[in-house]
Order: structure tokens, then sequence, then C-alpha cells
């Protein structure tokens, strides 16, 4: 087909300008462009194409994507991260394997670096001023991977320059509570330096946290009884087992929204507004930095005043003191303080999406998006390289059966590698402001697969109910590596179960936060989404995450030897994301089963009566009428389901298909209210917004409670309660109007 081009300064321009001619394109069958005869386009999904599929996914390949996408550090918009964006160009363009199209869209975005000239330090300083101890600068290079000049040091992504220095305090995990908890103790926090460990709570909030009791700088590390089980000799880590080594430094974005920092709710385009960088809200407060848990050691276990609670303790081998300040039997002074220097900048750079299209045979106007993020910290081999040489496998199967002329799916496939992921979800939410409009209209789904397989145990998987049932089909599907005679279905059960009132025992569904690029498709644009991958046994260890996450030891040999050997467990998840794929994109009816919503509701919806229903009464607040809407809900998705059922054996009209599907697809939609949460960026899912509260219910009526809970008789906090339960009760009550018969209003 002819590419809309213009030249000169609106080349990043263009390239959205073509994806937009490219999607809307496809959306009218056109004669010139129909598939050929010999092409097989099933009224439904063909079961031959899926085990074809299934049998041509290649481990091997998957193993050989890696090596390359892995063999050096891509940094989002580095030179190596565009080389990349043209590697996944030429292979989705390949005569004999490629796509129907593949386009590399440009957005111009706010991104955060350290500066070469003037590198971020942690030191300790005397009193006269002497370095007595610096932290690493860099993580140790022990396997020639970790020391070249594209490794990026450790930073922290948005947080701003300044060399803050005082005495340093210990404060866990970094929470509000964390730093009450502190001044209860006695603690002057004003001017300190308060060293935190990862989890707990989100990067950034740790420094906002932190700024709100007047502390000057930031420290974060990761715990060895947080990643490693509580290992942390050199002979007990990386390169000898999978654990970080005592250097490894988490990066990672401090900054605490998603998509690019100056156009909120605008494409990063050139001609977009954007705001004043130096009064952007969501970046940290105060200088904040990164280190290394053996440089954290020599910091904590110096460090005076009483004990941490039992709960704040970790695995560094000393009794965790809160400071402020170090002992004078130390090593150091003990009016030693610390002092770091962040040198970060804020540079405007270019950053590509890459999207590959196959058309739709029958609908080429309803698309099944699958995608994953290409950028990473270092080398990225588990995240996100784990994700996309799955990607790769997949398209190159797929592309193969496209070109042989062998088939054709019933809707649009679109495959999207996201740009600057690593920074707050960049290209995927530039994305979805850019065709807002056309993708809340025409997308059935969205399957995320990020790191694809943290560890080798088990399936696990993330998503609204209604992709609930579909992931379980695909699952029940397909052998278990390793394991005679059971299925991914059959093993994920045996780690992750729920008893469901409906089914009885089923592998436990996560619900999505915003970890990944499902985010703005699940909370900004209400598309049914997923997050597919292989995981560890929780039973063997604590660890959070794998444990050379976001560090320069996330390497192809790391994987290879310690996370996948073989690679079955990547073969596994492409088999599984690729079966999913096939039943969204080719089944005659849509496989959202949206009456799995239902379950959810009635959870959500007892758990308000069990622990709010009294305190509710007590202020003469009705939840009769948030019953009544669940239960309209439950009616109108049984019968819908119904009708599914008689029509699938019949020989239903096309009109008739199509009209059904479209309420299984926009069911998602009617639980947006972009009103509901003014205080959150993008949030407007009412079910999964964010939830504050401790109460698991709907988490508008779980925050406003809980805000509202020791606040007097008709307060305002008490009328955002109603509010929230409004909200809801129109939500679960359009919800449910989208469910009845088209032509009941």
């Amino acid at each position: 087909m002819q590419w809309v081009k213009v030249l000169g300064g609106l080349v990043g321009a263009s390239a959205l300008l073509g994806l937009g001619i490219i999607l809307g394109h496809f959306a009218i069958p056109k004669g010139a462009e129909a598939p050929a005869p010999s092409v097989s386009v099933s009224q439904d999904l063909d079961l031959e194409i899926l085990e074809t599929v299934m049998k041509q996914l290649d481990a091997s390949k998957i193993r050989e994507n890696l090596r390359e996408l892995s063999r050096e550090p891509h940094l989002a918009s580095s030179p190596r991260d565009e080389a990349l964006a043209q590697l996944l160009l030429q292979r989705w363009r390949d005569p004999e394997s490629g796509l129907d199209a593949a386009e590399a869209p440009t957005y111009e975005v706010l991104l955060s670096f350290p500066s070469r000239e003037q590198p971020n330090r942690v030191a300790v300083v005397g009193p006269t001023g002497t370095i007595l101890f610096s932290c690493r600068q860099s993580e140790q290079n022990l396997t020639g991977e970790q020391g070249g000049p594209d490794v990026v040091p450790p930073y922290a992504a948005y947080a701003p320059p300044g060399t803050p220095q005082g005495l340093l305090v210990y404060a866990n995990r970094g929470t509000e509570e964390d730093f009450m908890e502190l001044q209860t103790q006695g603690i002057r926090l004003e001017g300190t330096i308060a060293l935190t460990r990862y989890g707990g709570t989100g990067r950034g909030a740790k420094a906002v946290n932190a700024a709100k009791h007047g502390v000057a700088g930031v420290l974060v590390y990761t715990d060895p009884a947080d990643i490693n089980d509580g290992h942390s000799s050199a002979s007990q880590t990386f390169p000898n087992s999978w654990r970080l080594p005592p250097s490894g430094v988490e990066r990672g974005s401090y900054y605490e929204y998603f998509g690019d920092p100056l156009t909120p709710y605008l494409p990063a385009n050139p001609s977009s507004f954007r705001l004043n960088p130096d009064t952007v809200s969501g970046f940290p407060p105060i200088p904040t930095q990164p280190i290394g848990f053996e440089d954290a050691k020599i910091l904590l276990c110096n460090l005076q005043g009483t004990s941490a609670p039992a709960a704040w303790q970790g695995a560094l081998g000393c009794d965790y003191k809160l400071g402020p300040g170090f002992r004078p039997d130390g090593d150091f002074p003990a009016d030693s303080q610390v002092n770091v220097s962040v040198h970060n900048r804020l540079e405007l750079r270019n950053s590509s999406n890459v999207l590959g299209i196959i058309r739709g045979a029958v609908e080429p106007d309803r698309y099944v998006l699958y995608g994953n993020h290409r950028d990473s910290w270092v080398h990225g081999a588990v995240d996100p390289s784990s994700g996309t040489a799955v990607l790769l496998e997949l398209s190159r199967v797929l592309g193969t059966l496209l070109k042989k002329g062998t088939w054709r799916p019933r809707r649009s496939i679109v495959f999207a590698s996201w740009g600057a992921e690593e920074f707050g979800l960049i290209g995927s939410t530039e994305f979805t402001e850019e065709f807002f409009s056309k993708l809340r209209e025409r997308t059935v789904a969205y399957i995320n697969v990020d790191i694809s397989v943290f560890a080798n145990a088990t399936l696990r998987a993330q998503g609204t109910p209604p992709v609930q049932s579909v992931i379980f089909s695909a699952a029940k599907q397909i052998p278990a590596p390793g394991l005679d005679g059971l299925s991914i279905y059959d093993n994920w059960i045996r780690y992750f179960n729920r008893s469901s009132t409906e089914y009885g025992l089923v592998p436990s569904l996560g619900s999505l936060g915003a970890g990944s690029d499902y985010a703005p498709f699940i909370h900004f644009l209400g598309i049914s989404s997923m997050d597919i991958a292989y995981t560890y046994d929780r039973s063997k260890t604590s660890a959070r995450i794998y444990p050379t996450y976001h560090t320069a030891f996330d390497t192809f040999g790391y994987v290879d030897k310690f996370v996948d050997p073989g690679f079955s467990s990547h073969q596994a998840v492409a088999r599984t994301a690729g079966s999913v794929l096939l039943r969204l994109s080719d089944s005659l009816f849509l496989p959202l089963n949206v009456s799995d919503y239902g379950e959810t509701l009635r959870n959500f919806l007892q758990a308000a009566q069990r622990d709010l229903g009294v305190l509710l009464e007590q202020h003469s607040i009705s939840l009769g009428p948030l019953v009544t809407a669940v239960e309209k809900f439950e009616g109108a998705a049984a019968a819908l389901g119904q009708h599914v059922s008689a029509l699938q054996k019949d020989t239903p009209d096309p009109l008739q298909v199509r009209m059904l599907n479209d309420q299984l697809m926009l069911l998602e939609r009617t639980f947006l209210n972009p009103r509901a949460f003014p205080e959150e960026r993008y949030y407007s899912h009412v079910l999964w917004a964010p939830r504050t509260g401790s109460v698991a219910t709907f988490p508008g009526l779980a925050n406003a409670c809980s805000r509202a809970m020791n606040t007097s008789l008709g307060s305002a906090a008490w009328a955002e309660v109603q509010r929230q339960l409004s909200i809801l009760v129109v939500a679960l009550e359009g919800a449910a109007a989208t469910l009845r018969p088209v032509a009941d209003l």
C-alpha cells in the first residue's frame, strides 16, 4: 500500500500519520487488498492452524533471539535501542515471514540521565570535610559485561540534582508509616539522609514521604532478605547462583505517573503543547540515589541509636539501628555525615514504538493487540528481552503462515514493541493518547508479555475477569515443560489457586496494577487486558522479583544458566500467549466471558457489606443501590451467556454475531469514569484504580471510607463516600445495560 510521507521537519509526525492511515485503511476492506482466494479464512478458530502454530514455536529460535536482543545495553533512545527497532522492522518486513505492514512512529519525550561529566556519588564525610568512604559508582565487572561504556551507572531516573549532606537515619521501606515511626522514636528528621530499602511502596513515593518530614536526601538499596533469601556472600550470588551479587543496584524510574511527563493526555508529537519542566508534578522532590547492599551494609551497620523494630531488620549481618548518625566505636567518627551528590539531567529525546500489522480477513476493523517494551536499563535479558524474544518468534511463525497463504486471521492483529517503558510506560501511553478514539472503538483486547520468564516453575497470569476463560482454555491444551502428562493449567493450579463459587478450584488470575504497558490500555482506555509470564515457586523463595532485576547482571548468560536452561518455559509462554492471541483473533464469538465479572463484583460487594456496612449505616449511607446494581449486572450477564449459547448452536446472521461481540468487547469501557479519581492521572476504571484503603472492595469506595473514617458526620469526606458509591452504581447499571439486548434502551 502507499505510505504518506511528509519530509523535512515533520518526519516524526509522518510516521505517526502513517500508522493512523494503516489502522484506518485496514478498517475498510478494499478489493485490491483483499486476501487471495488461496488464503485459509475459517469462519471460526481453525484447530489445525492452532496446532501448527503450537508445533512451530521453536525454543532454540527464542534463545537466539534473546542472545541478539541482550547482546548490548539498550537504554531508551540510545543507538542500540534504535538499532533494535530497525531489527524488528526488518523482521516484520521480511518477504518470507513478515507481516502486512510495519512502521516505527517516533515521539519526542522527556527522559532523565546521569551526567557523564559529573557522576553521582554517595560518600561519608568527616568533620573536616574529608571523604572517609565512597559507595561504588558502578557495579563490579563479574562477567566482562558490567563495565562497558554503554552500561549506564546506577541512578534514580527523574530524581533532581543536588548535593544534600546530613546525618544518616534508617527508614526501613520509606513508607509514610515508617517515617512516622521514626518521629515517634524521637528522631529529628530535618536535614537528614534517609537510607531505605526497596519494597513496601513505590520508588518515587519513598522520596515524597521523606520530603514531607524534612529529609534532605534518600538512598535506596535492595536487602538480601528481600531478594536473596538472606544470602549475601560472593560465593552464594551471581555468577555462582541466580542471586543478586553484593554490588548489584536496581535502577528505575522515580516518576510518579506514566506517560511523557511534559504532555499528559496528549501524544508527544512536535506540535503538542508541553508543560514547563521546572513545574512538572510527579518528580521526586529531593535528590535520591540507589546503592548496592555491600555499601548499604557499611552505612547501616555503623549506625548508632535505638535498634530498629524486628520487622525492619534484614540480612546484612548486623543489628539495624535507626540513627541518626554513626556510632563512636564504628568505622567513622561519630559526627560524620553522608553526602549525596546527584547530577541527573532532563533531556528531550526521540523514542520509537515499532508496530507490525496483520490485516483481518473478515473484521479488519477489530484489533487484537499484543505488545511488550523494547528498552532496558542495561542488557535487559529478562526484562524486557525475554518477552521480545517470544514476540519475535510468535510473529515469525504467524508471518510465515501469512506469506505462504495458508492463514489470515478473522480480526486484525497488531504487534507492538514499545519504547521508553522503563521511564514510565511512555511509548504505550503515547500510543493510546495518539489513537484514543480509534482504539476505544475497535480494540478487542490487549495481550502484554513483558518479562516472559521470571523463573521456570509455573505460569502466572494477570488480567481482567473476562479474559480468564480464554487463558484457561489455552493453558489446558499445552503441555507443561518437563512434566509428563500435565498441562500448563494443571501445573499452574498446583502453585496459585483459589476457590471459585462458579467453577470450584481454579488457578488464580492476578489483577492488573500499573507495572507494565497494559496500564494505559486498562486504566485509560478500558480495554480488556492481560499479562502472561512464567514465574518461580513461591514456597522455595521469598524474592520479591527475580534477583538481578534492573541491574547490569541481567544478561543472556544469566537467563541461559539460571533462569530457563533449554528455554522450555519461554516456549511455554509463547504457546500460551500465541494460543490466546489466535483464539481472540480467529474465534467467531469472542472468547470473553463477561459472567466472570459477576464473581469479582460479588466479592467486592460482600467485602463492603462485611467491613464497611456498619460504618456506612452510622452515617446514613445505604449499600442497597449497590446491591441492586450488582444483581442487575449478574442477571444481564447470565442472559447474555444464554444468548451466546443459543447462537452457537444455530447458524447466526453475521450481524447478530457482530452485535454480540461488540457487547463483549465494550463491556470493559462501561467501568470508566474520567471524573471518578481527579487526583489520579489516567486512572478512570472504577474497579481497578489504585486502592489505598485496607478493605478489599471497590477502590473508590475503600479509599473514600479510609479518608473519612475519623472525620465528623456530614463532612466533605463523607460526601465523597456518597459520591463514590453513586459512581459505582451508575457504572454497574451502565454495564448491565450494555449486556442487555441491543434493541433494548
